[in-house]
Parts: C-alpha cells; sequence; structure tokens
C-alpha cells in the first residue's frame, strides 16, 4: 500500500483520533495532573497517614490492653496460689488445733473421771465404815441380848457391857480375818 493510502486511511480512522484533539487532551490532562497532584494529593496522603496512624495506634492500644491484661492474669493466679497456700495452712492450724482440743478435752475428761472415782471410792469407804459402825453396834446389842437371856444375868453395867461387846468383836475379827484367808487361798 502506498503511503498515501495510509494517511487517507489514518484521516479517516474513527479508532486514531486527530493531532489537535490528542494535544488539547494531552494539556487538559497535564493541568488536571498538576491540580490533582498539587491539591488532591497531599489531602489523600495526610487522610492515609492519619488512618494509618489510627489503626497503628489502635494496635499499639490493643497490645498494651493485652499487655495489662496478661498482667493482671499473671497476678491474679499468683494471688491465688498464694490463697490457696494461705487456704492449706490454715486448714492444717485449724486440724492441729483441732487435735489439740481433743487431746485437752481428754486430758480433762480422765481428770473428771479420776476425780469422780476417786470421790467415789472416798464416798464408798465412808458408807462402809458407817454401815460396819452401824453393824458392829448392832451386833454388840444383838450379842448383849442374847448373852443376857443365855446368862440369865443382865448386863446393864456399862463398862460390862462395853467390855463384852469389844471381846465379842475382837473374835468376831479374828474369825473374820481366818475366813478371808482361806478364802484367798
Amino acid at each position: 500500500m502506498p503511503t498515501s493510502d495510509l494517511v487517507f486511511l489514518a484521516e479517516n480512522n474513527p479508532i486514531i483520533p486527530a493531532s489537535y484533539d490528542i494535544v488539547w487532551s494531552a494539556i487538559v490532562l497535564l493541568v488536571i495532573g498538576f491540580f490533582f497532584w498539587k491539591f488532591v494529593m497531599p489531602i489523600y496522603t495526610r487522610t492515609m497517614a492519619e488512618r494509618t496512624e489510627k489503626i497503628e495506634g489502635g494496635i499499639l492500644r490493643a497490645e498494651e490492653a493485652q499487655a495489662k491484661a496478661q498482667a493482671a492474669y499473671e497476678q491474679y493466679n499468683a494471688q491465688l496460689a498464694e490463697a490457696r497456700v494461705e487456704a492449706s495452712r490454715i486448714r492444717e492450724d485449724a486440724q492441729e488445733q483441732g487435735k489439740q482440743i481433743v487431746n485437752e478435752m481428754k486430758v480433762k475428761a480422765q481428770d473428771e473421771s479420776d476425780r469422780i472415782i476417786a470421790a467415789g471410792g472416798n464416798q464408798l469407804q465412808a458408807q462402809r465404815q458407817q454401815i460396819v459402825a452401824e453393824l458392829r453396834s448392832d451386833l454388840g446389842r444383838t450379842a448383849v441380848d442374847l448373852s443376857e437371856k443365855i446368862l440369865g444375868a443382865s448386863l446393864s453395867d456399862e463398862v460390862t457391857r462395853s467390855s463384852s461387846i469389844d471381846r465379842f468383836l475382837t473374835e468376831l475379827d479374828s474369825v473374820d480375818a481366818g475366813s478371808a484367808s482361806k478364802a484367798a487361798k
């Protein structure tokens, strides 16, 4: 194809714009680009920087909050461990005190039991002596009455009566001691 045909095709081609359109479009593009670069880009850059700062600041604050929460959690765990140790110590102290109280109560109960047994023994001994004394006097009167009936004489004399009773009781004690020694054998 000859060159003239190409020029003709270029002039009549709807896809390729005319040269004056290209020049004016380039000038408009440069003016718009200049205004965009001079006025819009600084605003855009500042806005992006602010957003970046807010996001990074939020992340830093979140990290700080997370670090504080972690520290609080560790402090809580440490306090919880201390509380458990303290509770264990208190429980052991309470058990020890309980054992001491039980032992003290046992000692007091044993002392009280010993005191009651001793008092009972003393009272029993006193009653035994009282009963023995009453039995001796009754036995002595009965012996005198029987002796008077057997002898037919009155033993009203106090000295005679007393000596007879004492002799009878002495013989009775010797009989009791002899029967007790035989029973022991």
